[in-house]
């Protein structure tokens, strides 16, 4: 096995829901970033950031879009944190079938957070820098991680093969093409 110990560098943006106000200004400043032509419009469809939010009991969970599952679970578990009961979705990131957060309005692909990876580099994701009430951060830190080299092109090779199955090589391919032309 082709096993490399070395430092990785690390993002995160972190949220901080006790501060969330439901302003979404977050989902705003994000569509905008990858809408096409960039900053052309608005359209929280196409946001990689969504605010589950539960007005009646001021609820408001910033969750960034994570990486894309096949099924749904059944979302039964509730956390309680300072007094407020949360369901297991509210925290969730995952582009799933049971519910229509992240997914791609036009092609149906899901989304995943890029951290508005730009060239030139923005100093932090839009999203953290339009939050006016502070409940996103942003955090870079080293890590010392062992990197199996051949077990990351094998995972590269199941996602795209996966992508493929569902959507068909030629979304794929213009999706590609799309993203690499920073559209």
């Amino acid at each position: 096995m082709n096993v490399d110990v070395s430092s990785k560098t690390v993002k995160e943006i972190i949220a901080d829901i006790d501060k969330c106000t439901g302003c979404r200004a977050c989902e705003m400043a994000c569509s905008a970033f990858h809408a096409m032509p960039r900053y052309s419009s608005i359209n929280p469809a196409r946001s990689r950031i969504r605010v589950v939010a539960d007005e009646l009991n001021d609820e408001y969970v910033p969750v960034r879009a994570g990486n894309f599952t096949r099924t749904g679970c059944d979302g039964r578990h509730v956390y309680q944190l300072k007094g407020k009961k949360y369901s297991e979705c509210s925290f969730c990131p995952a582009s799933c079938p049971t519910r229509d957060f992240f997914i791609e309005p036009d092609s149906g692909l899901p989304l995943k957070c890029d951290m508005c990876e730009d060239e030139p580099p923005l100093a932090e994701p839009l999203c953290v820098t339009v939050c006016e009430p502070g409940c996103l951060t942003y955090a870079v830190r080293q890590v010392e991680a062992e990197v199996d080299a051949p077990a990351e092109r094998e995972a590269m090779a199941r996602g795209l093969a996966s992508l493929v199955n569902q959507h068909g090589i030629e979304a794929v391919i213009e999706n590609l093409k799309r993203v690499s032309k920073g559209q």
